[in-house]
């Protein structure tokens, strides 16, 4: 169970590609791509994918406590190569600087001398909960301990008893009295049928016998309660949902409600601790400025549908622009620059929009819509021009349309 915790961690972190993100002055967010964090987060070193090294960094996390990284610089003085090493011991100088000594990484110890200690700086050290030293981490497997012996001393009692062969499959039962000679015979034919080779065949029975099958006893079933029981408290430490490891039945609906249910738990914690460790050997800012996010989206990539229905509801309710939803999916732009803008329905309005609606006059009478113009002649009387210009006055449009909304408005 301490092995499936820790495997799950580091492997589910690994699956996470980072992003090195600047804030925004109308409060969206940018990728950086020419940074030294950015390129650390394609390709760590020479001979590592980052899927690798943040494996490595994360189960070594889990497992000891703590992790270690040496960063090389180039000739800007940038973090060029991140190097993830085995061992790490930090030292403190008489003025409180911080050193670290490390080592367990053979190939970068056959490139440069780490003889001396490495300053603070260029190292990324990433501890979990520090209780007798600042700068040292303990592994939650500590807190696993009295299970870890309890369940070891179970499962080697049951090995020893289980090798000396103390609890046969079947035991042959008759009322007939059989001589050393004629047991032993029996004993043999039997093993003959149903061990090694003859393994499956079927034993022929005289001499009234009858083979009664041993089942599990009450003791039995009290050890397997106690190693589950001891699973579970593992679990509990490393703060580990059971169905994530495909223990046990699950009460969650989806992949994605297990997921954020992990994500809320324990693989937040441990994305943000490394995230922030990675910060700090950068220099960045910090959230919500400029930062590293390791993206949990890619943890769903085999939950198709309910990915797909979240960007359809993101683009019907206004908060994706088409072209957004569809990058998400890697898919190009819509064609004619017609996805850009996020879109809504026309009767979704502010709660504002009414109040500048005035209700109409009871006491004035509606007048009737203005009818079609009708062609006039090039030439007209006098006679004719003032009959028009009655006519525009006593049938104004857009006096008529202010007051048909204002009516459909109230009533």
């Amino acid at each position: 169970m301490v092995e499936a915790c820790v495997s799950a961690y580091a492997q589910t972190t690994a699956m996470c590609p980072g992003d090195h993100w600047r804030a925004l002055d109308n409060g969206g967010r940018e990728r950086v791509t020419n940074s030294a964090l950015s390129r650390i987060l394609r390709r760590p070193n020479d001979y590592q994918t980052i899927s690798d090294f943040l494996l490595n960094v994360t189960r070594r996390l889990y497992s000891k406590g703590e992790a270690f990284a040496v960063g090389i610089r180039n000739d800007r003085g940038e973090i060029g190569e991140l190097h993830w090493m085995r061992e790490g011991t930090p030292q403190i100088a008489e003025d409180g600087s911080v050193f670290y000594s490390l080592s367990g990484n053979e190939v970068i110890d056959r490139r440069f001398d780490f003889s001396a200690p490495v300053p603070a700086r260029d190292v990324l050290h990433v501890r979990l909960h520090t209780p007798r030293h600042p700068l040292k981490g303990v592994s939650p497997i500590l807190a696993t301990a009295l299970e870890q012996a309890m369940s070891g001393a179970a499962l080697n009692q049951q090995i020893a008893f289980y090798l000396n062969q103390a609890k046969p499959s079947y035991i042959l039962e008759t009322d007939e009295k059989f001589t050393k000679a004629q047991r032993d015979e029996l004993g043999a034919a039997w093993d003959a049928q149903t061990r090694g080779a003859g393994s499956g065949g079927t034993p022929l029975l005289t001499w009234g016998l009858k083979a009664k099958q041993q089942t599990m006893s009450a003791s039995d079933g009290q050890l397997a309660d106690l190693l589950k029981m001891s699973d579970q408290n593992v679990a509990l430490a490393f703060r580990m949902p059971l169905a994530v490891l495909g223990v046990g039945g699950t009460t969650f609906a989806s992949t994605e409600l297990l997921m954020q249910s992990w994500i809320a738990s324990g693989l937040g914690f441990c994305l943000n601790h490394l995230e922030e460790s990675f910060g700090q050997l950068f220099r960045l800012k910090g959230w919500p400025d400029e930062y590293l996010e390791l993206n949990t989206a890619a943890l769903l990539r085999s939950a198709h549908r309910e990915r797909i229905e979240a960007l359809a509801r993101g683009v019907i309710s206004g908060i994706y622009a088409p072209d957004e939803a569809r990058a998400y999916e890697d898919l190009p732009a819509v064609p004619g620059g017609h996805g850009k803008s996020p879109r809504t329905q026309q009767q979704v309005v502010p709660l504002s929009y009414g109040s500048n609606l005035q209700p109409p006059d009871p006491n004035k009478a509606i007048a009737a819509p203005a009818p079609p113009a009708q062609a006039q002649p090039e030439e007209q009387d006098d006679e004719s021009e003032g009959e028009d210009a009655e006519r525009e006055r006593q049938y104004n449009p857009a006096e008529i349309a202010e007051e048909l909304l204002a009516y459909r408005t109230v009533h």
